[in-house]
């Protein structure tokens, strides 16, 4: 036992080494493998030990990777009911990212560029409080790199004469003179309405992360703007391929598009003069004074696009069913003759329906005037309603006196009061009607659409920024 004991302790270092080889060679492969890594990587600036953790860096803080690398684009919304500031920033790969604690910055105000018609200066300086507020959210060093676009939509569309080209000569002036950021004439336009519905669906479909699927996988879009209504949803190869042919004065229904690898045919159309407010002037041509459309006590007139027409209400009061067939003739549904497979209205082709119209997002005015009325909370970004709710709420308004809707309808304002009726009315009508949509059919009312966890407005701006930005690159 003694003679074994010593010798292990004589073993000699070699035996010792071939004995634990393999303890040795679990050890030291992985600690050779991490040397290997750490060889490799790039040695870390004095800015990134100073953040070990990248998340709580400054530039994360602000949902930047890399502030250098950001694009800014400022684009108003020259609409016939008011003036509106987009600002939104996009990192490198087109994703937006908060300005401050929003994903964008948007202010607006009344009345609109139109409201200044005969004075296209004071037009233009309407905008400077708004663009105060934009270039104030630009860093100043990128002022001068930044897309300053404006797009007028209908209510610059119906002036009269030469005053729309004015109203936008004197706003490339002053954007010109006023302004730090950049500017270029043809970024101050008057909108063309398929554009218009175009951007409109880019918004939508880029915030909810559908850009890029197959068009079956996208949503519709339906915006009531106060002088046009456009239509826009992705269609099939095939259905585009149908489109009828008209001239080349007027709008094309398909426009193709390629967005983020996939491409799509859409199908866009926008209806000038029915908008919401366009509207309530082409009822009011066909009834006249004594407007079964108006609530019972009113006596007044209307004025819109430079033209005033008489708005009182008939001595029976408003009425749901006199007031629809009124708003059935002014949107001509059935009377203009249709020449194609199937029409909406004033022989308008609908695009053939399909997938793509199947889930609509329907935006603007209808939000708005739903919220209003009281049948959807005005604090939620989207609801689900059918077109038959505008239905039961027309009904429950036409029966309502002038002095009690000041009553309960407390969160309309006092100059479309009396044009509640109408204005629920027309957008019943307009979507079953006009647009030929079951009347129970769910549809989502849409105001800001959820995007990273913050709130984007539904609006067509975002369409116009993502294309002033991808021209940069």
């Amino acid at each position: 036992m003694l003679s074994k004991r010593n010798n292990r302790q004589y073993e000699s270092f070699s035996d010792k080494i071939r004995r634990s080889r393999g303890l040795i060679l679990v050890i030291s492969v992985p600690l050779l493998l991490i040397s290997f890594v750490l060889f490799l990587m790039p040695s870390r600036s004095p800015s990134d030990s100073a953040f070990p953790n990248r998340k709580f860096s400054p530039d994360f803080v602000l949902g930047r990777t890399d502030s250098s690398a950001n694009t800014y684009a400022v684009i108003f919304d020259a609409g016939s009911s008011g003036s509106r500031v987009h600002v939104f920033c996009f990192d490198q790969h087109l994703d937006l990212v908060p300005i401050g604690k929003d994903l964008e910055l948007f202010k607006q105000l009344k009345p609109g560029l139109s409201a200044y018609a005969k004075d296209p200066k004071a037009a233009a300086d309407s905008l400077q409080l708004l663009l105060d507020e934009a270039e104030n959210v630009v860093p100043q060093d990128l002022r001068r790199k930044t897309p300053v676009k404006v797009g007028a939509t209908a209510g610059l569309r119906q002036l009269e004469g030469d005053a729309s080209d004015r109203i936008l000569q004197a706003v490339r002036d002053f954007l010109k003179d006023k302004s730090t950021l950049k500017s270029q004439a043809d970024w101050v336009t008057v909108l063309d309405g398929t554009q218009e519905g175009a951007y409109q669906w880019v918004t939508i479909n880029y915030l909810l992360g559908n850009l890029g699927k197959t068009y079956a996988d996208t949503v519709g879009v339906v915006d009531l703007g106060g002088g046009s209504v456009q239509m826009a949803y992705a269609i099939s190869a095939a259905d585009a391929a149908k489109a009828p042919k008209i001239s080349d004065a007027e709008d094309t229904y398909v426009q193709k598009m390629h967005l983020k690898g996939a491409k799509y045919y859409l199908y866009v159309h926008s209806y000038l003069r029915y908008g919401l407010l366009a509207a309530r002037a082409e009822i009011l041509k066909v009834e006249g004074s004594g407007s079964s459309c108006i609530l019972a006590g009113y006596d007044g007139s209307y004025n819109y696009g430079g033209a005033s027409y008489p708005a009182s209400s008939s001595p029976s009061g408003s009425s749901l069913n006199k007031c629809r067939t009124v708003t059935i003739k002014a949107l001509k549904v059935n009377e203009s003759a249709c020449t194609h497979m199937k029409c909406t209205f004033g022989g308008v082709w609908n695009g053939g329906g399909g997938d793509g119209q199947k889930n609509l997002f329907v935006a603007s005015f209808f939000f708005d005037r739903a919220a209003e009325a009281g049948f959807v909370d005005p604090n939620v970004p989207v609801a689900k309603v059918r077109p038959v709710d505008f239905k039961d709420e027309a009904k429950r308004a036409c029966e309502t006196k002038l002095e009690d809707a000041k009553l309960i309808y407390r969160h309309v304002e006092a100059p479309n009061l009396p044009y509640l009726c109408m204005d629920l009315v027309y957008q019943f009508t307009l979507l079953v009607d006009g647009f030929g949509l079951d009347p129970w059919q769910e549809i989502t009312l849409v105001k800001q659409v959820k995007y990273q966890n913050s709130l984007v407005e539904a609006a067509w701006p975002l369409g116009s920024a993502i294309e002033a930005v991808s021209s940069l690159k």
